[in-house]
């Protein structure tokens, strides 16, 4: 016989009072519940209920008995849920926020093929360059480009998000190519406007040298990264972006890249999501989708 079975027979005549009882509450016989605490007592060694013409009660080791079984039934439920739910399909809303270049050049086309695979799925993604509270705003997932806090949420590192410092050959041509750090200081230098603080006064390098951190200053700036792009793109003046963002310019020619030799450091990336025992098959397919992607 089934051990689990005899256990949930077990523990619903414990609870009833009475074989009769147990057996009308799972629609089998008085005699099969019979069977079943036969079957428990003899693989176990020890009886389990005290049975008289007039009255049944739990002896010493059934009460012990039936509390550990009402903990694995418990236990056993819950994997038979997790089973379930990691078979399920995934469906329904998922709200994701990111920062605004990263999601709108890298995140949105990963996006879009997340949902070709999973068309049950819904998406709201919001683009935001602030530090939204995933849990108080409602977010199932967020990823953030800093180092992390002690905040209680899950984080799946992801590849860092490295930058590129280029300028258009026409600004190159009239300002001429700057060859170490601080000769940037005699340059435009367009600023990344961030919505919580004022553009970086600083760009810093790294190179077999060390760090070198150098004041800069911007006459224009803009809280987006394609908006600075396009400032570069009219020869504006030098900018700082994400290389997957200006992959294809630096390509053709339309940017050109300065300082090779110093590289801006890479930024820490992760995705972040709340403390759940059994995530959702929406988001716990995200989540793959998006380390499988950027990881």
């Amino acid at each position: 016989m089934d051990r689990l079975t005899s256990m949930a027979v077990f523990v619903k005549a414990a609870e009833t009072g009475s074989f009769t009882a147990a057996a009308a509450a799972l629609g089998i016989s008085s005699q099969m519940v019979g069977k079943h605490i036969r079957f428990l007592e003899a693989r176990y060694g020890m009886q389990l209920i005290n049975r008289t013409t007039r009255r049944q009660s739990l002896t010493e080791a059934g009460h012990a008995f039936f509390e550990g079984s009402k903990a694995v039934l418990l236990e056993a439920n819950a994997t038979e849920a997790l089973a379930a739910n990691l078979l399920a399909a995934p469906r329904g809303k998922l709200k994701v926020n990111a920062p605004v270049s990263f999601g709108a050049h890298s995140l949105t086309p990963m996006v879009a093929q997340y949902l070709r695979q999973y068309p049950e799925v819904q998406v709201d993604l919001t683009l935001s360059d602030r530090v939204v509270d995933l849990v108080d705003e409602g977010y199932d997932a967020v990823i953030r480009i800093a180092p992390l806090t002690d905040s209680g949420l899950i984080a799946r590192q992801l590849a860092p998000y490295r930058l590129v410092t280029c300028a258009a050959p026409a600004y190159l041509a009239e300002r001429g190519i700057p060859s170490r750090p601080e000769d940037l200081t005699n340059h435009e230098c367009l600023g990344f406007a961030f919505s919580t603080r004022p553009p970086m006064a600083e760009w810093e390098f790294v190179s077999a040298q060390g760090v070198h951190t150098v004041r800069v200053t911007s006459r224009f700036s803009i809280n987006n990264g394609q908006g600075l792009r396009s400032a570069a793109l009219a020869g504006l003046g030098i900018i700082q972006q994400p290389r997957e963002m200006l992959n294809d310019d630096l390509a053709s020619g339309r940017l050109v890249q300065v300082l090779p030799a110093y590289e801006a450091p890479a930024r820490p990336m992760y995705l972040l999501f709340a403390q759940d025992r059994r995530p959702t098959p929406k988001l716990r397919s995200f989540v793959d989708f998006v380390v499988a992607a950027f990881g």
